[in-house]
This record gives structure tokens, sequence and C-alpha cells, in this order.
């Protein structure tokens, strides 16, 4: 991802969870994705979907049994 997509990212994702941690950081040798962080923590994935005409991203991330505990 560009650095100007990555930036609109994580001002949505700041904005929407209204939570000023939150960085999008690009991935090393992908480029078809980015990796979220709060704080230093690493907490999911965001993937970019442009093969039909409407570009769109999904944020994945899992949340481990022992994280809710």
């Amino acid at each position: 991802m560009e650095p100007r997509e990555i930036a609109k990212l994580e001002a949505y994702l700041q904005k929407t969870f209204k939570l000023p941690a939150i960085q999008v950081k690009a991935r090393p040798q992908k480029d078809d994705s980015a990796e979220v962080y709060i704080g230093d923590e690493f907490v999911g994935v965001i993937f970019r979907d442009d093969e039909d005409e409407d570009l769109s991203y999904n944020f994945q991330m899992a949340i481990l049994e022992f994280d809710l505990a």
C-alpha cells in the first residue's frame, strides 16, 4: 500500500474507534496489506481488495482465548 493510503486508513481507524494510539504500518515485502498496532502491540492486518470494480479494505484481528481472561 502507498503511504498516502496507509495514512487515510490510520486516520479512519483512529476516528472510528476514538483511539489515537492506533497506527497502520506498511508490511515488509507486501503491497496488498498493512499491519495495525495499538501502541507497540500488533493487533491485526488490513488487506486491500481491488479485484472487483469497487475498492475495499478488510480488517482481520485474531483474539486469543488467554487474552480474554
